[in-house]
């Protein structure tokens, strides 16, 4: 099992989030498709769209995961993926690694991460690699609304008890550049390894010595 969001590349889609947002808000604020999505923020950050915009760009500058702002940035994502201006870029060993493990190895693969499950879905139908889409690979997609927060042992105790008719916490194996989470998932009594990828905050030598480090999943 592994994390849609340790597995890739910083990806151009949280610019172009930003970039769609005024124009998104101009034509849509009133559209009941887009109701759901304005009422979720505070009420304080959806009264006009100068201040949604204002509390979006604070939080994405401070890297605030949150569950309105990642559904909202779900919704900005699919014009985008959709008219071809956005492609998940993927590691090298990532989609190989996700076919052979699931065609050849009958190796069921889960996403779990802190951006939307939507968002999930978007981006794994639009990768770099061939084929584009891996969703057809993924048994399932959990965030921190059907799940929990990353950093929780209890998160990852809920993701095996969905799936407990496939194995054991103990059969699991969770991959995650933060250490915390891995931490997290070993307390759930999964298997959990490190996966160091350039651009990543450095580990310290108490984190190596107490964690298996891969470099990529070549390794595994």
């Amino acid at each position: 099992q592994s994390d849609g969001n340790n597995i890739l590349t910083p990806c151009s889609q949280f610019p172009y989030a930003l970039k769609a947002l005024p124009a998104t808000l101009a034509a849509e604020w009133d559209s009941p498709s887009f109701a759901s999505y304005r009422n979720a923020f505070p009420t304080e950050h959806s009264a006009t769209p100068e201040a949604m915009i204002a509390h979006v760009r604070d939080l994405m500058s401070r890297d605030v995961k949150i569950s309105y702002l990642k559904s909202l940035q779900g919704y900005l994502w699919e014009s985008g993926y959709a008219n071809g201006s956005l492609k998940a870029p993927l590691f090298p060993d990532v989609a190989p690694k996700i076919l052979s493990w699931t065609r050849d190895d009958g190796i069921k693969v889960m996403i779990y991460s802190s951006g939307s499950v939507a968002a999930q879905k978007l981006l794994f139908r639009h990768t770099n690699t061939e084929p584009s889409d891996l969703t057809p690979h993924l048994t399932d997609y959990f965030d921190t609304v059907n799940a929990g927060p990353k950093m929780e042992a209890a998160s990852y105790t809920k993701i095996a008890a969905a799936h407990a008719d496939l194995a054991p916490a103990s059969e699991w194996l969770f991959l995650s550049d933060n250490v915390k989470e891995v931490e997290a998932a070993k307390q759930a009594g999964m298997q959990s390894y490190v996966v160091e990828r350039p651009g990543n905050a450095e580990l310290s030598e108490e984190d190596r010595k107490k964690h298996r480090v891969i470099r990529n999943f070549d390794e595994l």
